[in-house]
Protein backbone atom coordinates (compact mmCIF):
# COMPACT_ATOMS: atom_id res chain seq x y z
CA UNK A 1 0.00 0.00 0.00
CA UNK A 2 1.58 3.28 -0.80
CA UNK A 3 2.04 5.64 2.03
CA UNK A 4 -0.45 7.51 3.26
CA UNK A 5 -0.21 11.51 3.23
CA UNK A 6 -1.84 13.57 6.01
CA UNK A 7 -3.17 17.12 5.30
CA UNK A 8 -2.62 19.71 8.09
CA UNK A 9 -5.95 19.21 9.19
CA UNK A 10 -5.37 15.67 9.32
CA UNK A 11 -2.34 16.24 11.68
CA UNK A 12 -4.75 18.39 13.77
CA UNK A 13 -6.73 15.57 14.22
CA UNK A 14 -4.28 12.98 15.15
CA UNK A 15 -2.95 14.95 17.94
CA UNK A 16 -6.47 15.15 18.64
CA UNK A 17 -6.97 11.60 18.32
CA UNK A 18 -4.06 10.96 20.38
CA UNK A 19 -4.38 13.28 23.49
CA UNK A 20 -7.99 11.57 23.61
CA UNK A 21 -6.42 8.42 23.84
CA UNK A 22 -3.80 9.31 26.63
CA UNK A 23 -6.54 10.23 28.95
CA UNK A 24 -8.68 7.44 28.31
CA UNK A 25 -5.63 4.82 28.92
CA UNK A 26 -4.77 7.37 31.88
CA UNK A 27 -7.94 6.51 33.83
CA UNK A 28 -7.76 2.64 33.38
CA UNK A 29 -4.21 3.05 34.39
CA UNK A 30 -5.77 4.90 37.92
CA UNK A 31 -8.20 2.77 38.32
CA UNK A 32 -5.83 -0.69 38.42
CA UNK A 33 -3.90 1.34 40.26
CA UNK A 34 -6.54 2.07 42.92
CA UNK A 35 -7.49 -1.44 42.62
CA UNK A 36 -4.05 -2.72 43.79
CA UNK A 37 -3.66 -0.63 46.49
CA UNK A 38 -6.93 -1.03 48.27
CA UNK A 39 -6.82 -4.82 47.32
CA UNK A 40 -7.98 -6.92 50.20
CA UNK A 41 -8.46 -4.26 52.68
CA UNK A 42 -11.48 -3.51 54.13
CA UNK A 43 -14.07 -0.82 55.49
CA UNK A 44 -14.57 1.70 53.08
CA UNK A 45 -11.26 0.97 51.13
CA UNK A 46 -13.26 -1.94 49.89
CA UNK A 47 -16.35 0.50 48.41
CA UNK A 48 -13.68 1.86 46.58
CA UNK A 49 -12.24 -1.76 45.32
CA UNK A 50 -14.84 -2.83 44.07
CA UNK A 51 -15.88 0.60 42.35
CA UNK A 52 -12.33 0.17 40.50
CA UNK A 53 -12.63 -3.35 39.32
CA UNK A 54 -15.82 -2.18 37.96
CA UNK A 55 -13.73 0.91 36.66
CA UNK A 56 -11.38 -1.39 34.62
CA UNK A 57 -13.99 -3.78 33.25
CA UNK A 58 -15.86 -1.35 31.63
CA UNK A 59 -12.78 0.50 30.33
CA UNK A 60 -11.51 -2.51 29.11
CA UNK A 61 -14.68 -3.50 27.55
CA UNK A 62 -15.35 -0.29 25.88
CA UNK A 63 -11.57 -0.04 24.98
CA UNK A 64 -12.19 -3.72 22.85
CA UNK A 65 -15.86 -1.75 21.22
CA UNK A 66 -13.97 1.10 20.15
CA UNK A 67 -11.20 -0.63 18.82
CA UNK A 68 -12.44 -3.50 17.03
CA UNK A 69 -14.26 -1.29 14.88
CA UNK A 70 -10.62 -0.42 13.24
CA UNK A 71 -8.31 -3.25 13.96
CA UNK A 72 -8.05 -6.55 15.54
CA UNK A 73 -7.78 -5.87 19.34
CA UNK A 74 -3.83 -6.94 20.05
CA UNK A 75 -3.28 -8.09 16.61
CA UNK A 76 -5.78 -11.15 17.77
CA UNK A 77 -8.41 -12.49 14.58
CA UNK A 78 -10.98 -12.34 17.09
CA UNK A 79 -14.33 -12.92 14.86
CA UNK A 80 -16.66 -9.86 14.18
CA UNK A 81 -13.58 -7.42 14.86
CA UNK A 82 -11.84 -4.84 12.28
CA UNK A 83 -15.01 -4.51 11.25
CA UNK A 84 -14.36 -0.90 8.67
CA UNK A 85 -11.08 -2.55 7.08
CA UNK A 86 -13.15 -5.72 6.35
CA UNK A 87 -16.53 -4.47 5.98
CA UNK A 88 -15.59 -1.07 4.01
CA UNK A 89 -17.69 -1.53 0.58
CA UNK A 90 -20.63 -2.39 2.46
CA UNK A 91 -20.63 0.15 4.99
CA UNK A 92 -19.76 2.60 1.57
CA UNK A 93 -22.77 1.26 0.08
CA UNK A 94 -24.88 1.67 3.23
CA UNK A 95 -23.47 5.28 4.05
CA UNK A 96 -24.07 6.17 0.18
CA UNK A 97 -27.71 4.77 0.55
CA UNK A 98 -28.48 6.98 3.67
CA UNK A 99 -27.16 10.24 1.81
CA UNK A 100 -29.24 9.53 -1.07
CA UNK A 101 -32.52 9.19 0.67
CA UNK A 102 -32.09 12.04 3.42
CA UNK A 103 -30.42 14.58 1.76
CA UNK A 104 -29.86 14.11 -2.12
CA UNK A 105 -34.00 13.71 -2.40
CA UNK A 106 -36.11 15.39 -4.42
CA UNK A 107 -38.07 16.87 -1.55
CA UNK A 108 -35.17 17.56 1.01
CA UNK A 109 -33.42 19.97 -1.96
CA UNK A 110 -36.61 21.18 -3.14
CA UNK A 111 -37.45 22.15 0.58
CA UNK A 112 -34.09 23.50 1.12
CA UNK A 113 -34.00 25.77 -2.10
CA UNK A 114 -37.66 27.45 -1.19
CA UNK A 115 -35.97 27.77 2.10
CA UNK A 116 -32.92 28.93 1.20
CA UNK A 117 -34.26 32.22 -0.45
CA UNK A 118 -31.69 32.41 -3.37
CA UNK A 119 -32.79 34.61 -5.92
CA UNK A 120 -32.95 37.47 -3.07
CA UNK A 121 -29.60 36.75 -2.22
CA UNK A 122 -28.13 36.62 -5.18
CA UNK A 123 -29.67 39.45 -6.57
CA UNK A 124 -28.34 41.12 -3.49
CA UNK A 125 -24.72 40.08 -4.48
CA UNK A 126 -24.78 41.28 -8.06
CA UNK A 127 -26.21 45.07 -6.93
CA UNK A 128 -23.64 45.08 -4.51
CA UNK A 129 -19.95 46.57 -4.82
CA UNK A 130 -18.16 45.43 -7.74
CA UNK A 131 -19.54 42.39 -8.56
CA UNK A 132 -21.35 42.85 -11.84
CA UNK A 133 -17.84 44.19 -13.06
CA UNK A 134 -15.96 41.12 -11.73
CA UNK A 135 -17.95 38.71 -13.64
CA UNK A 136 -18.25 40.64 -16.97
CA UNK A 137 -14.38 40.99 -16.56
CA UNK A 138 -14.42 37.04 -16.33
CA UNK A 139 -16.75 36.40 -19.11
CA UNK A 140 -14.69 39.06 -21.42
CA UNK A 141 -11.47 37.01 -20.10
CA UNK A 142 -13.07 33.80 -20.98
CA UNK A 143 -14.49 34.44 -24.16
CA UNK A 144 -11.60 36.21 -25.03
CA UNK A 145 -9.67 33.28 -24.41
CA UNK A 146 -12.30 30.90 -26.65
CA UNK A 147 -13.05 33.13 -29.70
CA UNK A 148 -9.72 32.27 -30.93
CA UNK A 149 -9.56 29.19 -30.77
CA UNK A 150 -12.70 28.78 -33.38
CA UNK A 151 -10.51 28.64 -36.67
CA UNK A 152 -12.71 29.64 -39.73
CA UNK A 153 -11.56 26.16 -41.21
CA UNK A 154 -13.63 24.93 -38.32
CA UNK A 155 -16.43 27.31 -38.57
CA UNK A 156 -17.38 26.52 -42.26
CA UNK A 157 -17.29 23.10 -41.86
CA UNK A 158 -20.00 23.13 -39.33
CA UNK A 159 -21.69 25.64 -41.63
CA UNK A 160 -21.69 23.50 -44.56
CA UNK A 161 -21.69 20.38 -42.94
CA UNK A 162 -24.37 20.96 -39.74
CA UNK A 163 -25.73 24.47 -40.17
CA UNK A 164 -26.77 24.50 -43.87
CA UNK A 165 -27.97 21.44 -44.96
CA UNK A 166 -29.95 21.52 -41.74
CA UNK A 167 -32.39 25.03 -42.39
CA UNK A 168 -32.37 23.38 -46.18
CA UNK A 169 -34.15 20.39 -44.69
CA UNK A 170 -36.14 22.31 -41.75
CA UNK A 171 -39.09 24.31 -42.96
CA UNK A 172 -38.89 28.02 -42.08
CA UNK A 173 -41.86 29.54 -44.06
CA UNK A 174 -43.94 29.15 -40.87
CA UNK A 175 -41.17 30.57 -38.18
CA UNK A 176 -40.49 33.35 -40.72
CA UNK A 177 -44.21 33.83 -41.12
CA UNK A 178 -45.19 33.97 -37.64
CA UNK A 179 -42.08 36.31 -36.94
CA UNK A 180 -42.74 38.90 -39.47
CA UNK A 181 -46.85 38.85 -37.79
CA UNK A 182 -45.12 39.94 -34.72
CA UNK A 183 -42.97 42.57 -35.79
CA UNK A 184 -45.88 44.10 -38.03
CA UNK A 185 -48.26 43.77 -35.21
CA UNK A 186 -46.05 45.23 -33.19
CA UNK A 187 -44.57 48.07 -35.32
CA UNK A 188 -40.93 47.02 -34.85
CA UNK A 189 -40.62 47.49 -38.70
CA UNK A 190 -41.52 50.95 -38.74
CA UNK A 191 -38.02 52.29 -37.17
CA UNK A 192 -36.12 50.34 -40.41
CA UNK A 193 -39.32 51.72 -42.85
CA UNK A 194 -38.21 55.51 -40.98
CA UNK A 195 -34.56 55.12 -42.04
CA UNK A 196 -35.04 53.61 -45.44
CA UNK A 197 -37.24 56.87 -46.17
CA UNK A 198 -34.63 59.32 -44.77
CA UNK A 199 -31.71 57.69 -46.72
CA UNK A 200 -33.76 57.71 -49.54
CA UNK A 201 -34.92 60.89 -49.77
CA UNK A 202 -31.26 62.00 -48.86
CA UNK A 203 -29.34 59.88 -51.63
CA UNK A 204 -32.08 61.25 -54.42
CA UNK A 205 -31.29 64.41 -52.73
CA UNK A 206 -27.44 64.48 -54.05
CA UNK A 207 -27.99 62.48 -57.05
CA UNK A 208 -30.12 64.37 -59.45
CA UNK A 209 -27.61 63.81 -62.18
CA UNK A 210 -27.94 59.70 -61.99
CA UNK A 211 -31.84 60.45 -62.04
CA UNK A 212 -31.37 62.35 -65.48
CA UNK A 213 -29.18 59.86 -66.85
CA UNK A 214 -31.74 57.28 -66.18
CA UNK A 215 -34.81 59.63 -67.67
CA UNK A 216 -33.48 61.42 -70.27
CA UNK A 217 -32.26 58.57 -72.56
CA UNK A 218 -36.14 57.62 -72.37
CA UNK A 219 -37.83 61.16 -73.58
CA UNK A 220 -38.70 60.88 -77.34
CA UNK A 221 -36.49 61.81 -80.05
CA UNK A 222 -37.90 64.94 -81.16
CA UNK A 223 -38.18 66.13 -77.43
CA UNK A 224 -35.96 69.43 -77.14
CA UNK A 225 -33.16 69.32 -74.13
CA UNK A 226 -34.70 72.28 -72.25
CA UNK A 227 -37.70 70.35 -72.04
CA UNK A 228 -36.37 67.35 -71.09
CA UNK A 229 -34.67 69.21 -68.36
CA UNK A 230 -37.79 70.47 -67.10
CA UNK A 231 -39.05 67.17 -66.94
CA UNK A 232 -36.46 65.60 -64.86
CA UNK A 233 -36.36 68.46 -62.78
CA UNK A 234 -40.18 68.11 -62.06
CA UNK A 235 -39.55 64.24 -61.59
CA UNK A 236 -36.95 64.94 -59.29
CA UNK A 237 -38.89 67.46 -57.13
CA UNK A 238 -41.64 65.63 -56.94
CA UNK A 239 -40.30 62.62 -56.01
CA UNK A 240 -38.40 64.08 -53.19
CA UNK A 241 -41.71 65.70 -51.77
CA UNK A 242 -42.79 62.14 -51.93
CA UNK A 243 -40.71 60.73 -50.02
CA UNK A 244 -40.56 63.59 -47.58
CA UNK A 245 -44.25 63.18 -46.99
CA UNK A 246 -43.89 59.49 -46.42
CA UNK A 247 -40.91 59.60 -44.30
CA UNK A 248 -42.80 62.95 -42.09
CA UNK A 249 -45.96 61.56 -41.92
CA UNK A 250 -46.92 58.58 -39.59
CA UNK A 251 -50.21 58.31 -41.45
CA UNK A 252 -49.27 58.44 -44.78
CA UNK A 253 -51.11 55.47 -47.18
CA UNK A 254 -47.56 54.16 -48.55
CA UNK A 255 -46.99 53.34 -45.02
CA UNK A 256 -50.21 51.67 -44.18
CA UNK A 257 -50.07 49.91 -47.38
CA UNK A 258 -46.84 48.09 -46.69
CA UNK A 259 -48.13 47.04 -43.15
CA UNK A 260 -50.82 45.68 -45.30
CA UNK A 261 -48.75 43.94 -47.58
CA UNK A 262 -46.52 42.68 -45.08
CA UNK A 263 -49.08 41.50 -42.76
CA UNK A 264 -50.74 39.53 -45.95
CA UNK A 265 -47.01 38.46 -46.48
CA UNK A 266 -47.28 36.97 -42.85
CA UNK A 267 -50.22 34.88 -42.99
CA UNK A 268 -49.11 33.67 -46.32
CA UNK A 269 -46.40 32.82 -45.50
CA UNK A 270 -48.06 30.12 -42.86
CA UNK A 271 -51.04 29.01 -44.39
CA UNK A 272 -50.79 29.57 -48.25
CA UNK A 273 -49.16 26.76 -49.89
CA UNK A 274 -48.18 28.66 -53.61
CA UNK A 275 -45.94 31.14 -51.13
CA UNK A 276 -44.80 28.81 -48.83
CA UNK A 277 -43.34 26.66 -51.55
CA UNK A 278 -41.99 29.48 -53.31
CA UNK A 279 -40.30 30.60 -49.93
CA UNK A 280 -38.99 27.44 -49.28
CA UNK A 281 -37.33 27.39 -53.10
CA UNK A 282 -35.96 30.45 -52.64
CA UNK A 283 -34.25 29.23 -49.13
CA UNK A 284 -32.81 26.22 -50.67
CA UNK A 285 -31.32 28.23 -53.24
CA UNK A 286 -29.93 30.97 -51.02
CA UNK A 287 -28.62 28.37 -48.42
CA UNK A 288 -27.00 25.91 -51.16
CA UNK A 289 -25.12 28.46 -53.00
CA UNK A 290 -21.53 27.76 -53.22
CA UNK A 291 -20.60 31.07 -51.91
CA UNK A 292 -22.90 30.60 -48.76
CA UNK A 293 -20.70 28.79 -46.24
CA UNK A 294 -17.77 31.35 -47.06
CA UNK A 295 -20.04 34.06 -47.14
CA UNK A 296 -21.22 33.23 -43.63
CA UNK A 297 -17.12 32.67 -42.76
CA UNK A 298 -16.26 36.26 -43.62
CA UNK A 299 -19.25 37.61 -41.25
CA UNK A 300 -18.57 35.43 -38.45
CA UNK A 301 -14.77 36.34 -39.13
CA UNK A 302 -15.80 39.90 -38.53
CA UNK A 303 -17.94 39.68 -35.89
CA UNK A 304 -15.35 37.62 -33.96
CA UNK A 305 -12.75 40.47 -34.72
CA UNK A 306 -15.43 43.08 -33.68
CA UNK A 307 -15.91 41.11 -30.09
CA UNK A 308 -12.75 40.81 -29.36
CA UNK A 309 -11.66 44.21 -29.29
CA UNK A 310 -14.68 45.00 -27.58
CA UNK A 311 -14.45 43.07 -24.69
CA UNK A 312 -10.62 43.23 -24.41
CA UNK A 313 -11.63 47.07 -23.68
CA UNK A 314 -12.92 47.78 -20.43
CA UNK A 315 -14.66 50.90 -21.05
CA UNK A 316 -16.40 49.60 -24.07
CA UNK A 317 -20.25 50.33 -24.98
CA UNK A 318 -20.68 46.10 -24.48
CA UNK A 319 -19.00 45.79 -21.14
CA UNK A 320 -20.19 48.88 -19.71
CA UNK A 321 -23.77 47.67 -20.83
CA UNK A 322 -22.93 44.18 -19.84
CA UNK A 323 -22.49 45.75 -16.18
CA UNK A 324 -25.64 47.72 -16.29
CA UNK A 325 -27.95 44.55 -17.23
CA UNK A 326 -26.34 42.53 -14.44
CA UNK A 327 -26.91 45.74 -11.90
CA UNK A 328 -29.90 45.82 -13.12
CA UNK A 329 -30.71 42.27 -12.91
CA UNK A 330 -29.57 42.11 -9.36
CA UNK A 331 -31.87 45.37 -8.54
CA UNK A 332 -34.76 43.19 -9.91
CA UNK A 333 -34.13 40.40 -8.21
CA UNK A 334 -34.73 42.50 -5.18
CA UNK A 335 -37.18 44.46 -5.69
CA UNK A 336 -40.03 42.25 -7.83
CA UNK A 337 -41.92 39.45 -6.42
CA UNK A 338 -42.91 37.87 -9.18
CA UNK A 339 -39.65 37.66 -11.08
CA UNK A 340 -37.94 36.37 -7.84
CA UNK A 341 -40.78 33.53 -7.34
CA UNK A 342 -40.29 32.14 -11.05
CA UNK A 343 -36.02 32.48 -10.94
CA UNK A 344 -37.05 30.28 -7.08
CA UNK A 345 -38.95 27.82 -8.93
CA UNK A 346 -36.95 27.82 -12.13
CA UNK A 347 -33.79 27.14 -9.66
CA UNK A 348 -35.33 24.62 -8.16
CA UNK A 349 -36.94 22.41 -10.92
CA UNK A 350 -32.90 22.49 -12.73
CA UNK A 351 -31.54 21.45 -9.58
CA UNK A 352 -34.30 18.56 -8.72
CA UNK A 353 -33.88 17.38 -12.52
CA UNK A 354 -30.13 17.29 -11.50
CA UNK A 355 -30.59 15.24 -8.42
CA UNK A 356 -32.84 12.95 -10.29
CA UNK A 357 -31.04 12.17 -13.71
CA UNK A 358 -27.81 12.10 -12.11
CA UNK A 359 -28.20 11.73 -7.79
CA UNK A 360 -26.95 8.52 -8.25
CA UNK A 361 -23.62 9.15 -9.79
CA UNK A 362 -23.24 12.07 -7.93
CA UNK A 363 -23.36 10.21 -4.62
CA UNK A 364 -21.63 6.96 -5.98
CA UNK A 365 -18.32 8.94 -5.79
CA UNK A 366 -18.60 8.03 -1.75
CA UNK A 367 -18.32 4.45 -2.81
CA UNK A 368 -16.08 4.28 -5.75
CA UNK A 369 -13.54 6.49 -3.01
CA UNK A 370 -13.75 4.10 -0.49
CA UNK A 371 -13.06 1.22 -2.84
CA UNK A 372 -9.90 2.91 -4.20
CA UNK A 373 -8.42 2.30 -0.59
CA UNK A 374 -7.50 -0.71 0.79
CA UNK A 375 -8.65 -1.88 4.02
CA UNK A 376 -5.89 0.19 6.61
CA UNK A 377 -5.96 3.51 4.69
CA UNK A 378 -10.04 3.36 5.00
CA UNK A 379 -9.75 2.65 8.62
CA UNK A 380 -7.07 5.35 9.23
CA UNK A 381 -9.12 7.59 7.74
CA UNK A 382 -12.06 7.30 9.28
CA UNK A 383 -10.62 6.80 12.83
CA UNK A 384 -9.19 10.09 11.65
CA UNK A 385 -12.36 11.41 11.56
CA UNK A 386 -14.47 10.02 14.17
CA UNK A 387 -11.97 7.96 17.09
CA UNK A 388 -11.29 11.54 18.83
CA UNK A 389 -15.04 11.42 20.03
CA UNK A 390 -15.30 7.56 20.44
CA UNK A 391 -12.65 7.43 23.02
CA UNK A 392 -15.14 9.29 25.14
CA UNK A 393 -17.18 6.09 25.01
CA UNK A 394 -14.20 4.53 26.82
CA UNK A 395 -14.09 7.43 29.34
CA UNK A 396 -17.34 6.99 30.28
CA UNK A 397 -17.52 3.13 30.53
CA UNK A 398 -14.77 3.99 32.86
CA UNK A 399 -16.80 6.02 35.25
CA UNK A 400 -19.82 4.63 34.76
CA UNK A 401 -18.39 1.07 35.25
CA UNK A 402 -16.64 2.49 38.62
CA UNK A 403 -20.45 3.43 39.70
CA UNK A 404 -22.10 0.94 39.01
CA UNK A 405 -19.60 -1.46 40.43
CA UNK A 406 -20.13 0.96 43.23
CA UNK A 407 -23.89 0.09 43.60
CA UNK A 408 -23.73 -3.45 43.62
CA UNK A 409 -21.27 -3.96 45.98
CA UNK A 410 -23.41 -1.55 48.47
CA UNK A 411 -26.37 -3.45 47.49
CA UNK A 412 -24.40 -7.00 48.05
CA UNK A 413 -23.05 -5.43 51.46
CA UNK A 414 -26.73 -4.33 52.58
CA UNK A 415 -27.56 -8.28 51.39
Amino acid sequence: MATMTFSAADQVRRRGLRQMRLVALSLLVLAAIIYVITLHRDGGWGYVNAASEAAMVGALADWFAVTALFRHPLGLPIPHTAIVPTRKDMLAESLEQFVTENFLSEEVVAEKMQSADVSRRAGEWLAAGNHAERIVAEGARTIGAALPKLGDDDVTAFVRGSLLPRFVQEPLSPIAGHFLESVVDDGAHHALFDLLMIEAHDWLSDNRELLADVVGPRAPRWSPMWVDRLVVDRIHREALAWLADVRDNQNHAARHAVDRLLRKLAVDLQNDPETMERFEAFKARMLTHPDMGSSLTAVWDSLRTALIDSIQDPASTLRVRGVKVIQDLGQRLQDDDVLRGKVDARATEAVSYVIRTYGTEIVSVISDTIARWDGREASARIELHVGRDLQFIRINGTVVGALVGLVIHTVSQLL
